[in-house]
């Protein structure tokens, strides 16, 4: 068996498949983080939270009321977006003058009330969604055999990741969004109505985490730790491809999903910090981040 630095490349290869799926995760969670904070200057802790809430509804929407698969990954986000407009109407709007921290204590309060309030209502053992009958079975890549249904999650995350790039930084409705950032008053005076602009961005970002957590619904169990146990990674891709960087959110979400397979492979005590090695790294050599303006 060919092996590469003593380890089968075979062993290699599936694990880089595996990190690609993780990464494809934290590249849909990143995204939305970045499109919060580089429209709204926001940094939303809560975004676990709308993961797992948009996990929770696809469960709920199939047990209680017979929603499928394919129609929960439209409903879903459409619900926590709906949520998230109404989370920066009532709360949000009331502290863009102040100082960024309040934005963040705000979002870590809101995130620690959705949390316990599925922990109460729903328990912390976790229940698990069915793999829908079209995505079952698995590919034989040769090296490794490949569920189908992760297979489907890196093609829906890059198929989202790039449009919502394309969107932001290539048409007319991403031009408009960049200039709410840079002059809103001057925008506003243009008859484009601005708070609700801001408030569809929100609404946006999070219903891109609910796509997320209902993608990973048949993937891991649906329980109420599952944000707060994902976040903090995520937070940290962002500032390794740099706040508010569209490009560099996703690009480093796949990357470093790959780099902790390989770690798994090369040093699997080291799998779980990996990330924030690399973290610390970019913040030394380059605080603005990879894809960051300083």
């Amino acid at each position: 068996m060919t092996q590469l630095f003593g380890i089968p490349v075979a062993v290699i290869l599936g694990q880089l498949m595996l990190g690609l799926v993780n990464g494809s995760f934290y590249a849909m969670l990143s995204l939305g983080l970045a499109v919060i904070f580089g429209l709204m200057r926001v940094v939303n802790f809560a975004h676990g939270a709308f993961y797992a809430l948009g996990a929770f509804a696809a469960l709920l929407g199939l047990q209680k009321l017979g929603i499928g698969y394919w129609p929960a990954l439209v409903l879903a986000p459409l619900a926590v977006g709906a949520l998230g407009i109404l989370v920066e109407r009532l709360l949000l709007r009331h502290l863009y003058q102040l100082d960024p921290l309040y934005g963040l204590l705000l979002t870590f309060g809101l995130a620690l009330m959705v949390e316990g309030s599925l922990h109460q209502l729903f328990g912390s053992s976790g229940e698990s969604y069915p793999v829908p009958a079209q995505l079952q079975g698995v590919f034989n890549l040769g090296f490794m055999i490949l569920p189908i249904y992760r297979a489907w999650v890196i093609l829906a995350s890059i198929i989202v990741c790039f449009s919502t790039w394309f969107v932001i930084e290539r048409t007319r409705l991403g031009a408009t969004l960049r200039a709410a950032t840079e002059n809103a008053p001057l925008l506003q005076a243009f008859g484009v109505n601005v708070p609700l602009l801001v408030a569809a961005t929100y609404g946006g970002g999070v219903a891109l985490a609910a796509l997320a957590g209902v993608l990973s619904a048949p993937v891991i169990l649906v329980n109420s730790d599952m944000g707060s146990s994902l976040v903090v990674v995520v937070f940290a891709v962002v500032v390794i491809g740099g706040m508010g960087s569209i490009l560099g959110s996703i690009v480093s979400g796949l990357a470093l999903g790959m780099i902790e397979g390989l770690t798994k492979v090369a040093y699997p005590e080291a799998s779980n910090i990996v990330v924030f090695v690399i973290m610390a790294l970019v913040l030394i050599l380059r605080p603005a981040g990879l894809f960051g303006r300083e």
